[in-house]
């Protein structure tokens, strides 16, 4: 037995034909010198695969510990089709000009300068109609409520107060539809006089003389002065000398 023993570092075995794999000593450790070169051919990959991720880390995929990248859902346009296709601009900034000329949106008029053709009626349109090419449009005046009258007369009547034009008053009286409001344009008149100077009520006394028979008529006239006499007793409350008035 003493005759077996060697002083070489290797057994007999160890010598024979290197049938058994090296083995590295590393922290205490035997570790085969195959599984080192491998771990360090996944640690240059990882570190490879890493570098890439922190990259395209707005694409929004993750690396895996095997080393292969996961998709997260999010899809980024690679392609160079997609970026041909891409509207906004490569710069960030656009240009400030309107599409299409102002004419490219929705509900727009076209561009500046352009020429409509007239539009032509069409007889076999099913809702074509022989009385719409003969037929005539009229504005309509609709008739003044009681809420809207005195706000439309009063500055009139003011007015009229500084330039005592009678034909300018029945010109503008002429152009409202005053309805079944006619006879309250006397009684407006005369209470705006009652608070007024005396030469404001000698011309609402000329105002009154030349409305009627144009604007107003003499059953108008008749009916506004009852209706001054119902309302005497609130007329006195802003003008005490409304009776003798």
């Amino acid at each position: 037995e003493l005759g077996n023993l060697s002083d070489a570092p290797f057994s007999g075995d160890e010598d024979n034909g290197g049938s058994e794999e090296r083995k590295t000593e590393i922290n205490g450790n035997w570790i085969p010198a195959t599984s080192i070169t491998e771990a360090k051919i996944n640690a240059k990959a990882k570190r490879r695969l890493r570098k890439n991720s922190s990259r395209d880390s707005g694409r929004g995929d993750s690396v895996s510990e095997n080393g292969e990248t996961q998709k997260t859902g999010v899809v980024v346009p690679t392609s160079p089709k997609g970026k041909l296709l891409d509207r906004r601009s490569r710069s960030g900034k656009g240009r400030g000009l309107p599409k299409k000329g102002g004419a490219g949106g929705k509900g727009v008029w076209g561009t500046p300068g352009q020429v409509y053709d007239v539009e032509e009626v069409d007889i076999k349109d099913p809702n074509y109609d022989d009385d719409q090419e003969n037929c005539v449009y009229e504005t309509v005046v609709l008739p003044l409520d009681e809420r809207t009258f005195e706000k439309t007369l009063t500055p009139i009547i003011q007015e009229y107060f500084e330039h005592g034009d009678t034909n300018e008053v029945s010109e503008m009286l002429k152009d409202l539809n005053l309805g079944e409001m006619k006879y309250s344009v006397p009684v407006l008149a005369v209470s705006l006089a009652l608070e007024g100077k005396a030469s404001h009520r000698e011309m609402t006394s000329k105002l009154i003389s030349d409305l009627c028979g144009t604007v107003v008529s003499k059953t108008d006239v008749e009916k506004s002065f009852d209706r001054l006499l119902k309302d005497l007793p609130e007329l006195v409350l802003d003008s005490p000398r409304a009776p003798q008035v």
